[in-house]
């Protein structure tokens, strides 16, 4: 097939093309940056630069490559701080909503029978069972510093399960570790974690779920064969609380164990949103991705992967 990947310079999408072109797909590789071709080439996509914030561009990007799939995996993640959690994210969640408003409508005019799209399993409920499946809902209450994000990866799942134009699938994706990520080899979050920056908040109770960068990779490549319309969590097989995966990172990484704080006291270092990320957060279950995708990830755990940081 051929497939139009948006997004396509980020740390999935530099795992996904080189995939994608293994697999036998003509890929067209969209980047806003012009530097950034080579990189793309040498890949073996062909490489097409567009701003997807403006829509004449995507328009004109998609319209040439004529896709039979589109994946969007648009970003840019800023200098992350808790406490002004939608300031980081302010851009990517203009690619999420603007950005995907102009996907949509160009893979619509070009007649684009798949539309993949990125997710995130962090909005879940916070209330119920540790480890959340499709069918549960996003909560209705964010932290107030991520209201904006929450928000905006709504928009991204409802457009795209409301094109019915499309096989629209949404991957909720689980937090990303392995190289390029902010939890890779020299990550922003693994730097903190070694210098005992990133404590546990509370009872550490949050669960959370992971998924390595490659292992996210491949499910991609599975829902652009044969994914059907639909939300499916890709994350791996081991959802787990902070108290626990947390101390186990430092522990890969030959750093000390990570300092423990009191709830009042994580509200003040990491605002509402870490002292929710590690005191409440829920985890997702990949029972769905095993079954449908016919995808199982080579890191069942974060145990082995973590173990791979520290090497």
């Amino acid at each position: 097939m051929r497939v139009f990947v948006a997004g396509a310079t980020g740390a999935i999408g530099r795992q996904l093309v080189p995939r994608l072109v293994r697999a036998g797909h003509e890929v067209v590789a969209m980047t806003r940056d012009v530097a950034k071709q080579d990189a793309l080439a040498a890949l073996g996509a062909k490489p097409v630069v567009a701003d997807a914030l403006h829509a004449e561009q995507v328009a004109e990007a998609v319209g040439t490559a004529q896709p039979d799939v589109v994946v969007h995996q648009l970003t840019s993640i800023g200098a992350m701080d808790l406490r002004h959690f939608d300031r980081a994210f302010a851009t990517t969640n203009r690619l999420r909503a603007e950005g995907t408003d102009h996907l949509l409508s160009a893979a619509q005019a070009a007649g684009v029978g798949r539309f993949v799209a990125q997710s995130f399993f962090a909005a879940y409920e916070r209330t119920g069972g540790p480890v959340k499946s499709e069918e549960d809902s996003f909560g209705p209450h964010p932290a107030k510093e991520m209201r904006e994000t929450v928000a905006a990866i709504r928009h991204v799942e409802q457009s795209v399960l409301a094109a019915t134009w499309t096989e629209g699938v949404v991957l909720r994706y689980g937090g990303f570790y392995g190289p390029g990520t902010s939890l890779g080899p020299d990550g922003e979050q693994t730097e903190a974690v070694r210098r005992r920056r990133f404590p546990v908040v509370g009872d550490g109770g949050g669960v959370w779920s992971f998924i390595h960068i490659g292992d996210a990779a491949d499910a991609t490549v599975a829902a652009v064969e044969h994914g059907t319309r639909g939300v499916y969590n890709i994350v791996d097989d081991e959802p787990a609380r902070v108290a626990e995966w947390l101390p186990a990172l430092a522990s890969a990484l030959g750093a000390r164990k990570p300092m423990h704080v009191p709830l009042a006291v994580g509200r003040l270092l990491t605002g509402e949103v870490g002292a929710v990320m590690m005191t409440e957060l829920r985890g997702a279950s990949n029972a769905k991705a095993r079954r449908e995708l016919g995808w199982s990830p080579a890191h069942p755990s974060w145990r082995q992967g973590f173990a791979e940081l520290g090497a």
